[in-house]
């Protein structure tokens, strides 16, 4: 037979897949992705073809890596339809990807119905030369050519069809004919659960046997097997010098034999010797590699579950540091499951400098990191963190690098009104009764005092955001007086707003740079100014107040939180527990813990309430005395 007449132009099946969709969505499944694949190299690929609302590359919940498929969102449906007729099977970072509409139905894609199965196909077959081969039949949901790691044709692909019609009609006239000098097989597409239910189990002809002796011949090898049927081909694996490799393989003429020999020498001693005999299916290398790497994969996940926020990773370790003095450095902060020096793997009795120990409980891991990150331990300052599995830090390394050049909106974490200035003694004047520090989101802006320290006066040369979301300079702005105490949740009181209004009013009639003309500044300032080292990257943003944290949450950020922020956020989280018992005088106390404590200390108020108690007392009388002493003068 010949192949079949050239199929209608492919931008047909765009128009087609929109009619058939019933309420007319906008939102793309792209499928096939590589696995580095980002949300902004997706958008300057979509963008092109109009406005896009949103995209998202979907990920796995435990190590961040990418699943290889993402949903495009456009405004509206005319651009999405353009992007599927354009884009479809385009290639994005060395391979093609697969565009069809999202179905929020997964009984679509479950039915099955539609779906056909194609086989012996050429080498040479793309998912695009496919897709033109059946789109003459009906609309094409999705087509797929099966490829390997290198991106190589397997030989087989799958078409789904919007009807089982479509799929029949598909079937009947392409099944059998000659496509690039092969023979196509064209059938009902059948999962491989359903196909091994057929018959209620997988049949096979090919055996694959191992563990049998060195001294076993080729003659008494196949002579063992005939006794359960005809044999085909029969061979043992032999080495370069001719002695036995200890495996071999059996093809039977009927699968049946095969059964029966598999059931009747697995796991016997037909050839002698001390092992029991392996005998089974012949599995393709690539099955036992997917068999393999699914096993490793569940190995790790499952360690993952168990190691998470237990796991610490210790660095800058001294050269005579083993696995018995790393753990007796850290068992003072709970019980240690393991303790491990790494070692140079030519060289065991050479440190590679770095180790890991892992606790039983988190909260130990918490402490340990708290009080043992930056200390002495022999000659050297260690750095203590959470172990991160090697995805998760190249999904964060890769996240970085895109920052700089990310094109899709971001979200911002909304400004509040700026935090009063703190003295951690609570002695010193100007320090109001009321006051108390308030969660105003992370990062604070800079220039916002943080707990435990005095207020630093402005850079006017700095750019702010402000409440609008607008970058003004410092110092044009109506910034907060040091010595004003404002309401503590962050809102400002009507008569402030129209103060506020009114100077701003007075500062344009005196000729002062209207806020348009302000956003332009600081980038000209900016050119002016020389060179400034680069500053450290911010931690990540918390969505919620520490108030608002579970346990788990604030641990675990306090763990990966700068020193200075780790403490601003145990101060929200402890004046959030005083509170409810010394109302006003809150602030003072939580100054005065914050500046007297170290970061360990203070962890161990939250978990221990009896401590806390005790802390507040010695706050509180520590408050009256000066009182007294305040009266006396």
């Amino acid at each position: 037979m010949t192949t079949p007449a050239a199929p209608a132009p492919a931008n047909n099946t765009a128009n087609n897949a929109a009619a058939a969709q019933p309420l007319a969505s906008a939102s793309l499944y792209v499928g096939d992705l590589d696995p580095n694949i980002t949300e902004p190299q997706l958008f300057e690929t979509f963008s092109v073809v109009g406005p896009v609302a949103s995209i998202r590359v979907c990920r796995d919940a435990m190590t961040r890596r990418s699943l290889g498929y993402a949903y495009v969102n456009f405004h509206n449906v005319v651009d999405a339809e353009r992007a599927l007729d354009t884009l479809n099977y385009t290639t994005i970072k060395g391979k093609a990807c697969r565009i069809m509409w999202k179905h929020r139905d997964p009984s679509i894609r479950k039915s099955g119905a539609g779906n056909i199965f194609i086989k012996n196909l050429d080498k040479s077959v793309d998912t695009r030369t496919l897709h033109d081969t059946f789109s003459q039949f009906g609309n094409i949901l999705s087509c797929k050519v099966s490829m390997d790691d290198q991106a190589n044709s397997r030989g087989f692909g799958f078409v789904q069809f919007e009807t089982a019609e479509e799929a029949n009609e598909a079937i009947a006239k392409v099944n059998g004919i000659m496509l690039l000098e092969k023979k196509l097989f064209v059938g009902p597409f059948i999962p491989r659960n359903e196909r091994d239910s057929v018959t209620g189990e997988r049949r096979f002809t090919n055996c694959y046997v191992k563990n049998f002796p060195e001294d076993v011949t080729d003659e008494r090898f196949e002579e063992e097997f005939k006794k359960y049927g005809e044999v085909t081909s029969c061979k043992v694996m032999r080495k370069e010098d001719g002695t036995s490799r200890g495996f071999g393989f059996v093809n039977f003429k009927e699968a049946d034999h095969a059964k029966a020999a598999c059931e009747a020498i697995n796991a016997s001693k037909v050839f002698g010797g001390e092992r029991e005999v392996y005998c089974g299916r012949a599995e393709k290398e690539s099955e036992r590699k997917e068999k393999l790497r699914k096993k490793y994969d569940a190995i790790r996940m499952e360690r993952l579950k168990n190691n998470q926020l237990v796991n610490l990773y210790i660095k800058n370790l001294d050269d005579n540091i083993d696995d018995e003095k790393l753990r007796t450095t850290f068992e003072q902060f709970g019980t240690i499951t393991s303790a491990k020096v790494m070692r140079d793997k030519d060289r065991p009795e050479v440190s590679k400098g770095f180790g890991f120990v892992c606790f039983a409980q988190p909260e130990e891991a918490t402490r340990a990191v708290t009080a043992m990150n930056g200390q002495m331990v022999g000659t050297k300052p260690i750095y203590v963190a959470l172990h991160q599995p090697i995805e998760i830090r190249r999904q964060m390394q890769a996240a970085q690098g895109q920052r700089p050049q990310q094109m899709l909106p971001r979200f911002q974490v909304g400004s509040a009104m700026p935090m009063p200035p703190m003295n951690m003694g609570g002695f010193g004047p100007g320090r109001g009764a009321g006051a108390a520090p308030v969660f105003m989101g992370w990062p604070q802006p800079m220039g916002q005092p943080q707990p435990g320290m005095q207020r630093q006066p402005y850079n006017r040369q700095q750019p702010y955001m402000n409440n609008a979301g607008q970058r003004q300079p410092r110092g044009q702005n109506a910034g907060y007086n040091a010595n004003a105490q404002g309401p503590r949740q962050g809102t400002q009181p009507q008569g402030a707003r129209q103060g506020a209004q009114q100077q701003q009013g007075v500062r344009q009639q005196k000729g002062a740079v209207p806020p348009n003309q302000q956003q332009r500044m600081p980038m000209q300032q900016a050119q002016q100014q020389p060179a400034q080292p680069a500053q450290a990257q911010q931690p990540a943003v918390p969505a919620i107040p520490p108030s608002q944290m579970t346990k788990d949450q604030l641990m675990n950020y306090i763990v990966n939180a700068p020193p200075a922020q780790a403490k601003q956020i145990l101060g929200e989280r402890l004046y959030h527990l005083i509170q409810g018992d010394q109302g006003e005088l809150a602030g003072k106390i939580t100054g005065m813990l914050l500046e007297g404590l170290d970061n360990s200390e203070l962890v161990a108020l939250i978990d221990d309430q009896a401590a806390l108690r005790g802390k507040i007392q010695e706050a509180l009388t520590a408050l009256e005395a000066h009182a007294q002493h305040a009266q006396a003068q």
